[in-house]
């Protein structure tokens, strides 16, 4: 995305080594980078980050933004505050970190708070439905799935709805965590 200069996409995805201090994934993570990636967004483009941990046993007892909290879930989330006017953050459970792992998905609307809300509170039935017509070519997989919500194993809309409904302990370290990443103030996860 760094070359890029006429290029535009419907959504980026950045499924990237964690911003860790001397690593290769640091500069991803700022609000330079992401200015640029909006800049080869088409218009309605999603932006979608990985953002580190996102479980609620392991920082409990840091206080956000203290010396010592290498969580960076609430500072992606800032940073892509400062870029676009729609930010969503979310988790889901990845069996092989054994912990929750938080995302973070970026637009522009010009009706962000309706649409933020879209996104979170929408009817588990709409995804259901979604997934069974969109999902429907099965003649290449060995399964005995008769719908797509039979051959997905995790995703559907309650699955849905409990991603973008963080942890009470998560949100309220959100709130209190005000970092932004930026080139001349990285943050490190750990």
């Amino acid at each position: 995305l760094i070359n890029c200069k006429d290029a535009l996409f419907d959504v980026i995805i950045m499924d990237i080594s964690d911003p860790i201090e001397a690593g290769p994934g640091i500069m991803l993570y700022t609000q330079e980078f992401y200015q640029h990636a909006r800049t080869l967004l088409k218009p309605n483009g999603v932006f979608v980050t990985q953002a580190g941990t996102a479980e609620v046993i392991c920082t409990q007892a840091i206080a956000p933004g203290a010396y010592n909290d290498y969580t960076c879930h609430a500072p992606i989330k800032n940073t892509l505050e400062t870029v676009f006017n729609c930010v969503l953050p979310y988790s889901v459970n990845i069996p092989s970190y054994g912990s929750d792992w938080g995302f973070v998905m970026a637009y522009d609307s010009s009706n962000p708070e309706d649409e933020n809300d879209d996104y979170v509170n929408i009817d588990p039935s709409i995804i259901d439905n979604v997934v069974d017509s969109c999902i429907g070519d099965f003649k290449d997989i060995q399964s005995n799935a008769k719908n797509g919500n039979d051959l997905l194993k995790y995703y559907d809309g309650i699955s849905h709805s409990r991603m973008f409904h963080l942890p009470k302990p998560i949100r309220q370290r959100m709130v209190k965590d005000e970092r932004v990443m930026t080139r001349d103030n990285p943050v490190f996860m750990y």
